[in-house]
């Protein structure tokens, strides 16, 4: 009996170890027939928009050395061959901007993809502002947002947004799929984003796409590479890497959220950040050039046009009460020093005890200015608020400022010129009354009775103010100083 009773136990056991060794060799099956078909990004799909009349390039993997091809319905075709391990990457001639195409992917399987646009590619990134949606936060709106959902069906518009994601190494892939702008999507959009989109597709009539990776409370250093911050003086990379805190871990979110996209054709990039670097405005100074060009060269679509908005006023919990300032002043310089780049002021719609404004389309269309008047050489409308240019002279108690970007003059529309401050030799700054100069649309002229010899004068170099000066084009000039103090 008991011999019995162990053969059958035996037995027993032996079927076991077979039928999960059967099953193992199953599930090895499928995951080896999965890893070997041809596979692309999951933002290479149905309803994708492409880059208009360039080489896009379109990448995956299938079994090593396989021979891949791709068609189009407008025509194109091109040919590539996946290396030892399955990579393969092509490039596709793109035609003016149309649709919908279909594209067709021949490898070890059959691919077509459908509903495919041709137009304008845009990159939109950075932190919580960008990352706002169109539908708003909890208890934080955007202005108009239920009518902008309502009216937003438009198939020439869409997104394809990636999910806050965290890798130690480069991602290959994200989540997420391309979406038409309707009012079952749009109140997920960026809302940054699809004001812009909106506000160019209006103008071009022709499709745009939007490439939404943002990621609430980043800081910069997150969205750069190890290569590029090792190049810049005393940007330590930690040692350890935690996970918890991704969107303040150097290298972390670029690894992630930005590295899949790199190569997808684009037009051009919008950023929305710099609150979780207001502590270190001049490290910022170094950092945020690097950034463009670094992201520039690993594209490799030379000057790429790098639009961004500066960071709006407000009060939070500083410890300094300048620290914003000098923070929207390192992303001024930035626009001055860096190429082929552009700011949206934010200056008259902060809010003061809430670090997300909720003029949202005021952003986006600022932003759109811009690549109207650069990119896509609409004539005729400003882009550019005024810009600080240099004292244009000193008389006994009063200065003499003037502008760029302002050929029409300057304008407070009817509201005092607030927020000016005058210094002398001691570097203490007092309230100061402002005027515009009498017979120079370009010229601001800045006094007060505590400064006999003023040297210099600040606007706005505060966290919390209320811009008050514009050009008459209605686009707000950005808190300057004249001094390096």
């Amino acid at each position: 009996m008991n011999l019995l009773l162990k053969a059958t136990k035996r037995s027993k056991k032996t079927g076991v170890r077979k039928r999960t060794l059967l099953t193992t060799c199953i599930v090895a099956g499928l995951v080896h027939t999965a890893l070997s078909q041809t596979r692309l990004p999951n933002f290479f799909s149905d309803s994708m928009i492409l880059q208009q009349q360039s080489q896009v390039a379109v990448w995956g993997q299938d079994k090593p050395k396989t021979k891949i091809s791709i068609k189009t319905s407008w025509g194109a075709k091109a040919n590539a061959i996946a290396t030892e391990n399955g990579n393969w990457r092509l490039q596709v001639h793109t035609p003016a901007a149309g649709g919908p195409f279909t594209v067709e992917i021949n490898g070890s399987r059959k691919i077509l993809y459908q509903h495919v646009l041709i137009g304008e590619v845009w990159l939109c990134s950075g932190q919580s502002n960008m990352e706002m949606p169109v539908k708003g936060n909890m208890n934080q709106p955007v202005l108009g947002s239920n009518e902008a959902i309502l009216n937003s069906y438009n198939p020439n518009i869409r997104c394809f947004t990636a999910p806050r994601t965290v890798s130690k190494t480069n991602a290959d892939n994200v989540n997420g799929y391309w979406k038409n702008a309707s009012p079952a999507n749009t109140g997920n959009f960026s809302a940054t984003a699809y004001f812009f989109a909106k506000k160019v597709n209006a103008v071009l009539g022709i499709p745009i796409g939007i490439i939404h990776t943002s990621w609430g409370a980043s800081n910069i250093e997150s969205w750069m590479d190890s290569a590029t911050l090792a190049g810049i003086k005393d940007v330590k990379i930690p040692e350890t890497v935690t996970m918890k805190d991704a969107n303040t871990t150097h290298t972390m979110l670029y690894k992630s959220m930005l590295h899949p996209f790199i190569g997808y054709g684009i037009r051009g990039v919008l950023w929305y950040q710099g609150e979780g670097n207001r502590e270190r405005a001049k490290e910022y100074q170094a950092l945020f050039p690097a950034l463009i060009r670094s992201w520039r060269n690993q594209w490799q679509q030379s000057d790429f046009p790098f639009y961004f908005a500066q960071i709006a006023p407000h009060s939070g919990l500083p410890k300094s009460e300048i620290n914003g300032a000098f923070l929207r002043e390192a992303q001024l310089k930035t626009m001055q020093t860096v190429e082929n780049t552009g700011m949206a002021v934010t200056m008259d719609i902060g809010e003061q005890f809430l670090i997300h404004p909720a003029q949202k389309e005021m952003v986006g269309t600022r932003l759109a200015y811009w690549a109207l008047a650069k990119d896509y050489h609409i004539d005729g409308i400003g882009y550019c608020g005024p810009v600080y240019d240099k004292i244009e002279h000193i008389k006994n108690d009063t200065i003499t400022i003037s502008f760029k970007y302002a050929s029409s003059g300057l304008t407070s529309f009817g509201k005092p010129l607030t927020d000016f401050e005058i210094a002398g030799e001691d570097k203490i700054f007092y309230p100061a009354n402002a005027f515009f100069t009498k017979g120079k649309q370009e010229w601001i002229s800045v006094t007060s009775d505590s400064v006999k010899k003023p040297v210099s004068v600040r606007y706005g170099f505060k966290n919390w103010v209320q811009g008050c000066l514009y050009n008459t084009q209605g686009l707000p000039a950005s808190s300057f100083r004249t001094d390096d103090w």
